[in-house]
């Protein structure tokens, strides 16, 4: 029993093995977030999260589980989603570390938040920059791009917010007035994604298909601002046998970080002694207009839209 916030949660079976590179248990897993409590927190406020559930450790079965799992004590809080099938889903919608800590106890590793916190659903307030390199790009490669992203950034007077993706990516977060709605989102990242692409065409594609991207590039993944779609979170552990995180990180470390070493063994340590990196994000919020006017500047000269995501 652990007592989290002035909130008694029960741990079961917190000896099970959840990651098998060095040994890690479910109890590990859970006092590692309690170690990264505030930038967890922060991360997740309010948002609609899917969770991606290991009964059995991360070698065993996934669920995707956009419904809050049965057995929630009544101090969880829920937000009511809709989907185009006409179906809704009460999804999981954070308030405290106790929630986070109650979501690990049904086996939960990752968490993956919607872009747009339940005041106001359907218009997000999180633009999302995904840097997703292809088979055979070298991380070098996505360092690259990851620079160029923040020189457009700059020049827009938006303040991107990186971290290591838990896996081969970089993602760059920018908060953004709840304005618009998720097509708009994705219309405005296209925008900043082809810029991206103009400058370092080298390094870039914004190519559709995945069959038709070539494999030595980075896809700066605009359609992860889609409506439904979502990526784990600052401070989320990844479901693989090293237990990677999604670790928040200064530009200034772009070129020195190695993803894999941000793990849940190394992440509570540079926590303590750094704080939360996106601390200030809820404070320097962007508009999107310039982008949606690019979009729009590119619709006029019959620039090819992609499909519909």
């Amino acid at each position: 029993m652990l007592d989290v916030d002035g909130r008694e949660v029960r741990i079961s079976s917190p000896e099970r093995v959840y990651f098998s590179a060095r040994g890690e248990t479910k109890l590990d897993l859970v006092r590692y977030y309690m170690s990264v409590g505030d930038g967890i927190v922060r991360a997740l406020r309010e948002r609609p999260c899917m969770l991606h559930r290991f009964p059995r450790g991360v070698d065993g079965d996934k669920v995707h589980q956009k419904r809050l799992p049965a057995g929630a004590p009544p101090w969880v809080d829920t937000v009511r989603v809709d989907f185009p099938s006409g179906r809704h889903a009460d999804e999981l919608c954070v308030a405290s570390l106790a929630d986070v800590v109650w979501a690990v106890q049904m086996a939960t590793v990752e968490f993956h938040p919607w872009n747009s916190r339940r005041a106001h659903v359907e218009h997000p307030d999180e633009w999302r920059i995904d840097l997703d390199p292809m088979p055979k790009c070298p991380f070098d490669a996505v360092r690259r791009v990851a620079h160029v992203a923040r020189e457009v950034l700059d020049e827009l007077g938006a303040v991107g917010w990186p971290k290591t993706s838990g896996g081969s990516g970089i993602h760059i977060y920018v908060r953004i007035e709840p304005r618009w709605d998720f097509g708009d989102v994705r219309r405005a990242a296209l925008a900043f994604a082809r810029e991206v692409e103009r400058r370092a065409a080298a390094d870039v594609t914004t190519t559709w298909w995945r069959k038709d991207r070539e494999p030595h590039k980075v896809f700066v993944d605009y359609n992860q601002n889609a409506r439904d779609h979502t990526i784990a979170s600052a401070y989320s552990v990844r479901g693989v046998r090293e237990a990677t995180v999604s670790t928040p990180i200064a530009w200034t470390e772009i070129d020195d970080v190695v993803p894999q070493d941000c793990t849940i063994a190394t992440v509570p340590e540079r926590f303590a002694r750094l704080g939360d990196l996106h601390a200030g994000i809820d404070d320097a919020v962007f508009t999107l207009e310039p982008l949606l006017e690019w979009a729009e500047r590119a619709e006029r000269d019959g620039v090819p839209e992609p499909p519909a995501p």
